[in-house]
């Protein structure tokens, strides 16, 4: 299974996550995608580059694309020692309130930055 993830290579948070996350031992192939200045090629895969800003994607090989806790999750059940947190973040309740406060967190970041354009997440 391979698996490209979608990060914001213009967010200092998100390098520092991915400098932590990306040379870990998954179960699956990772590729990891900048997605700065990469609009057409986001649209070409079927996402809006603005939610990609907003949420972390993860194209799946067989075509699903996968979102926020969703993306989180994905990742951590294809790491040895972590598929527990995957599992526990993609619950119900609290797979939504863990999104709702990233959402909340990745807005206030955006607009900091000048990069929000006001969709709702």
């Amino acid at each position: 299974m391979k698996a490209i993830v979608f990060y914001d290579g213009a967010c200092p948070i998100c390098l520092k996550t991915l400098a932590r996350w990306k040379n870990k031992p998954y179960t699956c192939e990772v590729e990891w995608f900048d997605i700065t200045g990469q609009q057409d090629a986001l649209l070409a895969r079927g996402i809006s580059p603005q939610k990609a800003l907003e949420q972390l994607h993860i194209l799946c090989d067989d075509g699903t694309v996968l979102t926020s806790m969703n993306s989180y999750g994905f990742l951590l059940r294809h790491l040895p020692h972590w598929q527990w947190l995957g599992e526990l973040i993609t619950l119900p309740g609290i797979r939504q309130c863990l999104t709702w406060s990233y959402n909340a967190i990745t807005r206030r970041r955006l607009k900091r930055e000048g990069r929000y354009c006001g969709t709702k997440l």
